[in-house]
């Protein structure tokens, strides 16, 4: 994993980062402890790149729970959005989702669970001017983001 911060307008505004991911790399994990280790609290992030396998999710409401759709061959990371707020154990809490292409042309999309790198992924973080704050909601079975 490299980064680099990107240019500020003055000391006191949002700090923006590129963050490169490398072959092998699990890409969630990566993205979390990146935000955890720079102090991110809230920020907006995007993302392109390729996975050698992933797991996407679809959440299922009359479950309470995703349901896993796997992708074990190699993908194109076409779009990849998500942001990042703060969990009920203050913790990142980075929430994703993402759409794969594959060889024929053919996509999955879903809520980005997992990925490994093959062979980069480039993402960009935009940190908001407040802390963003997510809490499980029992009712619903997930964590929103607590305007």
């Amino acid at each position: 994993m490299r980064s680099k911060e990107l240019g500020r307008s003055d000391p006191w505004s949002e700090r923006n980062f590129v963050l490169v991911l490398d072959d092998g790399e699990e890409a969630f994990a990566s993205i979390t402890r990146f935000c955890e280790e720079n102090n991110i609290t809230g920020a907006s992030l995007t993302a392109i790149g390729a996975f050698r396998q992933a797991n996407l999710g679809f959440f299922d409401f009359s479950r309470k729970s995703y349901i896993d759709i796997p992708v074990e061959t190699q993908s194109e990371v076409l779009s990849a959005i998500g942001d990042v707020a703060i969990d009920d154990e203050g913790q990142a809490s980075v929430h994703m989702h993402a759409v794969l292409g594959f060889s024929d042309g053919s996509t999955k999309g879903g809520h980005f669970i997992s990925g490994i790198v093959h062979p980069t992924m480039e993402i960009i973080i935009r940190e908001s001017a407040v802390a963003l704050r997510r809490r499980k909601k029992p009712d619903l079975g997930i964590a929103l983001i607590d305007v």
